[in-house]
């Protein structure tokens, strides 16, 4: 039986099994690796969830998505834009297309296991923002005369979007902490990416830096789905960043 059948019993001797998904990383005369920063490990650790790496084999997609009790969809380089009838920025990155494929068929396997936790981070949100079919801004120094505001883990605010009330947010929305703070400046998040979701297809949009960025999504249809810009495990703010993996976590505690 899977861990999203067994919760109950799983739970009650281990914490919960948190999948990280990892990058391809290949360096000259050597073979590829799978490897991801430590850092997604030590905040899902310090949250109290158990991580395990999830090796990017597109073959194991659905094995994958069935064996943990949530996903972190991690930050890494840029995505190949051509399948979606774009074209790639001259200044782009591209990740391993193996690390693409896979990560787009974790993302179609947890569409069946939609009480999964699901967290994505960074590059992780853009992923869930074209599954969803929605569209990226390739380049924000193009649009964006403060683009880098967004880079080299620069902190910077994060507010509710235009129209997104804290009634909006249910009572456990593991943003709701992180966006509405009562008789306080926003809370500042650490950011580092060129690339932004500029139309969120059929997520939600939810929050919104000063210059106009989307920072967060999530599926209100879904007991957790949230994609968020910045990089909670390099946030210093405690709710927004340690907080939103102590929220995954304790979701994860009843998948």
């Amino acid at each position: 039986m899977t861990s999203n059948m067994t919760t109950s019993n799983h739970h009650a001797t281990r914490p919960p099994l948190i999948g990280i998904t990892a990058d391809v990383l290949i360096a000259p005369n050597a073979r590829p690796k799978a490897g991801q920063a430590l850092t997604y490990s030590e905040a899902v650790a310090k949250a109290g969830g158990l991580p395990v790496l999830l090796p990017p084999i597109v073959e194991l997609a659905e094995q994958h998505a069935r064996a943990v009790d949530a996903v972190v969809f991690t930050g890494g380089d840029d995505i190949d834009l051509t399948p979606f009838g774009l074209s790639n920025h001259p200044a782009s990155s591209l990740m391993h297309p193996q690390r693409q494929q896979y990560e787009f068929a974790l993302l179609r396997a947890l569409d069946a296991l939609p009480r999964t936790p699901v967290l994505g981070i960074c590059l992780g949100m853009q992923f869930m923002a074209l599954h969803g079919r929605g569209s990226l801004n390739p380049h924000l120094p193009d649009t964006h005369p403060t683009a880098s505001d967004h880079r080299s883990d620069n902190a910077h605010p994060v507010a509710p979007l235009n129209g997104i009330t804290s009634s909006d947010l249910a009572t456990n929305h593991p943003l709701k902490p992180v966006l509405f703070v009562e008789g306080a400046s926003p809370r500042r998040v650490a950011s580092n990416h060129h690339q932004a979701v500029s139309n969120p297809g059929s997520l939600r949009a939810l929050a919104i830096s000063p210059d106009n960025v989307l920072e967060a999504l999530d599926n209100p249809r879904r007991p957790f789905y949230i994609g968020v810009q910045w990089h909670p495990e390099r946030t210093s703010d405690p709710i927004a960043g340690d907080g939103v993996f102590r929220a995954l976590v304790n979701a994860a505690r009843t998948t």
